[in-house]
């Protein structure tokens, strides 16, 4: 069994508990850690979308951030959406801060289409983040934000994977959902060589926070000490069984089933 592993999770709250911030604790709780938080926006959402962004102010973030760092600690640290500039150059500082490896979600956009990074942000995150990251977790819209390189096929992605490798990420996981075609794969690279961890798609509406989750997922398992590879495979098998076991909640974009693993695989 691997240690617990401390992950500070710095992330928007989800009012439907799907995604965000709920979906990390419950992830992180599920997978054997301890999650703690900095939240960064409070958002009002369900399953049928996002109608209101609330942020929370830059030094209230950083306040928690350094609370929890101080007295918990943590083994490694998860972003996922900070909303602007202005707290991605905050969260940069946080991460020079506590030294520990940093998975990155480079949130953008709610899964019913709203917006959850400022359009100059883009840049900040580019110059500021992606060089801090221990894993970068892009699906292709964010990539091709990211690079300016189209990404409509697993070789696109795997080109903007080298151009983020290039920007200073240690690793990049190139998530393939939002590519065409009857198999989803996603692309671990390193500069060591690429892992492609590949499935039949799953066809649902219950997709809601699959980003976060697997992002999250990861987090955990560099916290508890796996390589890299193992984390993110052990990452993949994990929300997939949750999608597969998701509980059919709401009438849009549903949340996955987070618990599974203490019930046991279906």
């Amino acid at each position: 069994m691997p240690a617990q592993g401390r992950v500070l999770i710095i992330a928007g709250s989800d009012s439907g508990g799907g995604a965000g911030i709920q979906a990390d604790i419950k992830t992180v709780t599920a997978l054997g850690g301890y999650a703690a938080t900095a939240v960064t926006a409070v958002t009002v959402q369900n399953t049928l979308g996002v109608t209101g962004v609330h942020p929370i102010p830059p030094d209230v973030v950083a306040a928690q951030a350094r609370a929890v760092l101080a007295d918990i600690g943590a083994d490694a640290i998860k972003t996922g959406m900070l909303g602007d500039a202005a707290t991605v150059a905050l969260v940069a500082g946080l991460l020079d801060e506590a030294g520990v490896a940093a998975v990155v979600d480079p949130v953008m956009v709610a899964k019913g289409g709203a917006s959850l990074l400022a359009a100059e942000a883009v840049a900040a995150v580019r110059e500021r983040l992606v060089p801090r990251a221990a894993l970068l977790t892009p699906n292709a819209p964010e990539a091709e934000a990211l690079t300016g390189i189209a990404c409509a096929t697993t070789d696109d992605l795997r080109r903007a994977g080298e151009a983020l490798l290039a920007a200073g990420a240690k690793a990049v996981l190139m998530k393939g959902g939002h590519v065409p075609g009857d198999r989803v794969a996603d692309v671990l690279m390193t500069a060591g060589g690429e892992t492609v961890f590949e499935g039949e798609r799953i066809e649902s509406r219950h997709t809601h926070g699959t980003g976060c989750t697997l992002a999250s997922a990861c987090a955990v398992g560099l916290a508890q000490g796996l390589p890299l590879t193992a984390a993110v495979a052990r990452a993949w098998d994990y929300v997939h069984e949750a999608m597969l076991r998701a509980p059919g909640l709401g009438a849009g974009h549903g949340p996955l089933d987070h618990a599974w693993p203490l019930r046991g695989r279906a």
